[in-house]
């Protein structure tokens, strides 16, 4: 799955670096948002181990693109590690690792693409504090609320920013 992020994040960066973010913006506002409706009104999903192996690339890749598009690398990542049946700290895992490919093939992608200025690396780089605030509150928060409760409420927030992301691209001119 990693091998195939990286791969996907390639073909999807001149996306990302184009001259329109309207399609991309549009496409993932609207996967979140389906995502979410599927999180809060349909029962949890779960991927039969000799179905890993075929489903894992496709899901990097497609995960790829639209890292590589976007700049975001959640879905199609997120509900599918979901899905594997790991433990509440091999998920975490998972996604820190899955994370961390997707940080490392975008700024890659970008850098390769010429879309990585010294401007850009020090916002992201003062963007580290903040997000790590927002783990740490997340965590502390995630540790509190009931596993059902928190999940509810995630997919609230996912439903609420997909929506507003593909409002925005289609009011994008």
């Amino acid at each position: 799955m990693m091998l195939f992020v990286c791969m996907g994040t390639a073909i999807g960066i001149g996306f990302l670096t184009g001259n329109s973010s309207r399609w991309p913006s549009l496409a993932l506002g609207s996967v979140l948002a389906i995502y979410a409706l599927a999180g809060l009104f349909l029962p949890r999903l779960s991927v039969p181990a000799r179905q890993e192996a075929i489903l894992g690339p496709v899901v990097g890749c497609i995960t790829g693109v639209l890292t590589g598009a976007t700049g975001v690398f959640a879905v199609p990542a997120v509900p599918y590690l979901s899905a594997l049946g790991f433990t509440k700290d091999e998920l975490i895992q998972a996604l820190g690792l899955s994370f961390t490919v997707s940080t490392v093939a975008l700024a890659a992608g970008l850098g390769a693409a010429g879309g990585f200025t010294q401007g850009l690396a020090l916002g992201s780089a003062a963007a580290v504090v903040p997000a790590l605030a927002g783990m740490f509150i997340g965590q502390t928060v995630r540790d509190k609320l009931e596993p059902q409760t928190f999940r509810k409420w995630f997919f609230v927030a996912m439903l609420l920013v997909g929506a507003y992301m593909a409002a925005r691209a289609l009011g994008a001119k």
